[in-house]
């Protein structure tokens, strides 16, 4: 059986959530980590999904390595920072929506690009690679370049480049740099997948179609457009299709809704489905997400 593999870059930080009488639940969790987890739940078994990232040399990073591997996502590129721990946030609700704190300066992820070896065989042989802006967002100059020079040599050698610009502005120096960065990225990939309403305020984009056309002219083949409970539009420079998510969702838990549409709908497309098939079977996955807590939901739940 061929081997095809996709790769996830980012950072996968220590979650605790609750807080029901100070109980909090220990989880992992972070954007690209949780497109990992709806990837390995919903591609076949001739795909490996392998997550690449910096953790220390604690206990910690050791159970998120124990984690991922016991859940079929390979964790054999991850980078070692020995004097580096997992990022950590905590969840708390106020005024009926979630709130969250972060402790991520001396996280090990904002390491994972200084290490250029490591880095080109982390990619090497890939079929897609995978990242975000929080990707970009947590790394040093230096670093970004790094991390933008080793996914130009694997699209040059034959992996698909897809990138979720997940706007996060309190992570960059201002919003002339996170513009700067996040189009220079999107120009060296094959799939952009923005979310309108994080896009507008920073690109002065009036619908999704401006924003949609605005990565087309940078050269992407394939643009998917989120919009929240709008509809999701996919462009390509030949076809527009607008799908609207089903009505009545149960919303108990947003969180990991964009992440899990990107997962589901990259991994019908690598089954070969279609644009618009690609689209519903995302927002039908991401219904299912928003339905239950927490953004890595049981793969037993999902299907394309």
């Amino acid at each position: 059986m061929v081997q095809h593999r996709f790769v996830s870059i980012g950072e996968c930080m220590i979650e605790m959530s609750g807080g029901e009488d100070r109980q909090y639940r220990l989880g992992y969790a972070g954007d690209t980590l949780n497109t990992a987890w709806y990837m390995r739940a919903l591609l076949g078994a001739d795909w490996s999904v392998d997550y690449f990232t910096a953790l220390g040399a604690d206990k910690y990073s050791s159970d998120i390595k124990a984690f991922l591997e016991a859940n079929q996502i390979g964790t054999s590129h991850i980078r070692t920072v020995p004097d580096r721990r997992p990022g950590l946030y905590m969840i708390h609700q106020a005024d009926g929506d979630r709130h969250f704190t972060y402790w991520r300066d001396t996280s090990a992820a904002k390491l994972l690009a200084d290490d250029k070896d490591v880095l080109a065989k982390a990619v090497a042989g890939a079929s897609m690679v995978y990242f975000s802006g929080i990707t970009l967002a947590i790394l040093a100059p230096r670093a970004r370049g790094r991390l933008l020079g080793a996914i130009v040599r694997a699209r040059d050698n034959g992996a698909k480049i897809v990138f979720d610009t997940n706007l996060r502005p309190a992570l960059w120096t201002s919003p002339r740099v996170m513009a700067g960065v996040l189009t220079a990225a999107a120009s060296l990939c094959d799939i952009v997948l923005p979310t309108h309403g994080d896009e507008a305020p920073l690109f002065g984009d009036k619908n999704v179609d401006e924003t949609a056309d605005r990565y087309l002219e940078l050269g992407v083949e394939e643009v998917v457009v989120k919009d929240g409970a709008g509809d999701a539009l996919i462009a390509t420079a030949n076809e527009r299709v607008r799908i609207a998510p089903q009505p009545g969702a149960n919303v108990v838990d947003a969180t990991g809704a964009g992440d899990s549409f990107n997962g589901a709908y990259l991994s019908a497309r690598l089954a070969g489905r279609s644009l618009r098939e690609a689209a519903e079977a995302a927002h039908r996955v991401a219904r299912v997400v928003i339905g239950q807590k927490g953004a890595l939901v049981d793969p037993k739940l999902v299907s394309l």
